[in-house]
């Protein structure tokens, strides 16, 4: 792909180094030779690994906020980059997506959830309000969706929802680069008796059952993430379990590969709300990329996965008896835990890599480019 096509890569809500963003798809479409920018709220690098960084001058930091005066000057400024081709990736910036097709710009939007469903798990909107509030979302989403170019998903699950609605669809997963996570002298001889949960800690994503689980087991429970709410980090300090919990905060990605090696599982227990069950979650993956087992929420999507390919556990992500059962039999039987790794590590180089979707990006902004030369 020649230089001169410039492509704008535009996020409200998202760190500049986000996974899927910058990590995975702008630094493909780079080397790929497009020229590649993202505009993003918080401040970031001049130029990184082939791509263009452009924050704005204040970040708000209240959510309304955010979800208006922020993602009104991230889209001035992806705006003013004159871009051929625009990419963007928050629900709230749907109506910059559609004044840039207005602009006659080709416009691609990124749904990396089932807004929808999402909306009816958000503990900060009253309960009373989030049919409605979904159901108002789900409508301006597809009016845009049938305006602008092209809808990627981030699982075949979100895709099904704009089936017949967008103009072109492409389903885009978010699974691990092949050689990022994964640590090649990973001695289970040597291993300790821990398991591990990296990522965004919330009640809805099972961290009271999974600190209330690990006191029932012979193991620790190392944890890494941000927590949300703020004052959820005060409530677990107060549990008699917190002492056998590792917290390592909010940690650098370069850190995660060496957190999951020391460890004989990961674990993966989103509670059974709509958004959560058809979801592909990306630590599923990562664990599997790391060849440690997992030990998930038995949805049936993730059944399909885990059991299938005999890579790990599923259990009922409410139940934590039934969790503190799944990390002790993985503890006891280190043999068949690493059997369990070595398999998820399989179908990761098999199947489940990033690698593979980059082929389906390169295809679509081909498609769409050509398509309006």
């Amino acid at each position: 792909m020649s230089a001169y096509i410039k492509v704008c890569h535009f996020t409200s809500a998202h760190q500049s180094q986000d996974v899927r963003i910058f990590v995975k798809e702008c630094r493909t479409l780079s080397s790929l030779g497009y020229e590649t920018h993202i505009t993003v709220p918080s401040p970031a690098q001049k130029h990184l690994q082939g791509v263009f960084f452009h924050d704005i001058a204040k970040k708000s930091t209240h959510r309304l906020a955010r979800m208006t005066q922020t993602a009104y000057q991230v889209y001035k400024k992806a705006k003013s980059l004159n871009a051929d081709l625009y990419h963007f990736h928050d629900p709230e910036l749907l109506p910059y997506g559609l004044l840039l097709k207005m602009r006659g710009k080709i416009v691609v939007y990124d749904a990396h959830e089932d807004l929808p469903s999402q909306i009816m798990s958000k503990y900060y909107i009253p309960a009373w309000q989030r049919k409605t509030v979904s159901w108002a979302l789900r409508k301006f989403e597809n009016f845009v969706a049938r305006k602008i170019d092209a809808v990627i998903t981030a699982t075949p699950e979100i895709g099904k929802r704009f089936d017949g609605i967008s103009r072109v669809g492409c389903n885009i997963n978010n699974f691990p680069i092949l050689e990022e996570l994964y640590v090649s002298e990973n001695d289970w001889s040597r291993k300790e008796k821990k398991v591990c949960y990296l990522g965004g800690i919330t009640r809805i994503r099972g961290i009271e059952e999974m600190v209330k689980a690990i006191g029932q087991t012979d193991a620790n429970l190392v944890l890494a993430g941000r927590m949300a709410p703020e004052s959820l980090k005060a409530q677990l300090m107060n549990d008699p379990n917190w002492p056998r919990i590792e917290f390592l905060g909010e940690i650098e990605r370069s850190r995660l590969a060496s957190a999951m090696a020391g460890c004989m599982a990961g674990l993966v227990l989103f509670h059974p709300e709509r958004n959560h069950i058809n979801s592909q979650p990306n630590k599923m993956f990562e664990y599997m990329s790391a060849g440690i087992p997992v030990i998930g929420s038995n949805f049936p999507l993730w059944r399909e996965i885990i059991e299938a390919y005999d890579c790990g556990i599923c259990v009922n992500p409410l139940d934590p008896d039934e969790i503190a059962n799944a990390i002790q039999w993985i503890v006891d039987h280190p043999a068949e835990a690493e059997r369990m790794g070595n398999n998820g590590r399989k179908m990761i180089l098999e199947t489940f890599n990033w690698q593979r979707e980059s082929v389906k990006l390169d295809q679509l902004y081909k498609q769409l480019l050509s398509a309006t030369s």
